[in-house]
């Protein structure tokens, strides 16, 4: 029986973090609910966006391990948020793609793992590199993300598996823009290595909605699924739908109210 299609939806416009991990939170419950059902129900889905900037640490760090970065940090601008997700100190923000796939690993079969997914992720950002941009990633290593050299970081990965439903996912770095931001931390406790972008490694502006159509199509043809855009028609969507059409409102009303205090 063939697996149903994975749902996409991208925010055009960034997207404070806290409330993705909401979003993603509330998307999660749900899945588990109408998973639970004598007729599964649940979709899967991947959300694509950019950030409001923030530095976020893995579930490994607490609050008393970063309280002198926390601080330091937020001065320069940014939000800083203790995440659940695998991996050290990151940073996303506006010029960076972010992808969280939504997906029930259970439904392949055999059962997808948590490594073999990661090892998907790593492909469909290689792929896009190449195919795309024409850049040759660096073999994959012992670390976590996409490389254009052993000291080059373009992409980073680090997810969450509960009840075999995933969070989380990957961020490339689009833009010139993140490196900056990135130049203030050790990224992924690695000391050695250095934040790159898309656009500094082809000498090509790059914008980060123009990536869109090929990592989706990407990621279907890796993940041997359709992908099909999420419809955010009120009038007939499901509870998926809603969550994601509420923030995307939120959005909006957040764009309206800094447009008229500047």
């Amino acid at each position: 029986m063939p697996l149903p299609p994975i749902l996409y939806h991208y925010f055009s416009r960034p997207l404070p973090y806290l409330r993705a991990l909401q979003l993603q939170e509330a998307i999660h419950a749900l899945q588990l609910q109408q998973r639970s059902k004598s007729a599964p129900s649940h979709q899967d889905l991947l959300l694509l966006l950019q950030h409001k900037p923030v530095y976020t640490a893995g579930r490994r760090q607490t609050e008393s391990s970063t309280a002198l970065e926390r601080a330091r940090l937020t001065a320069l601008g940014a939000d800083f948020v203790l995440a659940q997700r695998g991996g050290e100190l990151t940073y996303h923000g506006p010029g960076q793609l972010v992808g969280y796939p939504l997906l029930d690993l259970g439904r392949p079969s055999p059962a997808l793992g948590t490594r073999d997914y990661i090892c998907q992720l790593q492909r469909i950002l290689s792929l896009h590199l190449l195919e795309a941009h024409g850049l040759t990633p660096a073999p994959p290593s012992e670390n976590m993300g996409v490389f254009l050299s052993a000291r080059e970081k373009v992409a980073s990965i680090g997810v969450q598996v509960r009840h075999r439903l995933t969070a989380h996912g990957f961020a490339m770095n689009v833009t010139r823009e993140p490196q900056a931001w990135f130049d203030q931390i050790v990224a992924c406790g690695l000391a050695d290595v250095k934040a790159v972008s898309v656009e500094g490694a082809t000498g090509r502006k790059v914008e980060v909605g123009g990536e869109v159509p090929g990592i989706v199509e990407r990621f279907g043809r890796v993940m041997e699924r359709q992908m099909v855009p999420l419809d955010l028609d009120v009038g007939s969507s499901g509870e998926l739908a809603k969550l994601v059409y509420t923030l995307e409102q939120e959005t909006m009303g957040d764009e309206r109210t800094t447009t008229l205090n500047s």
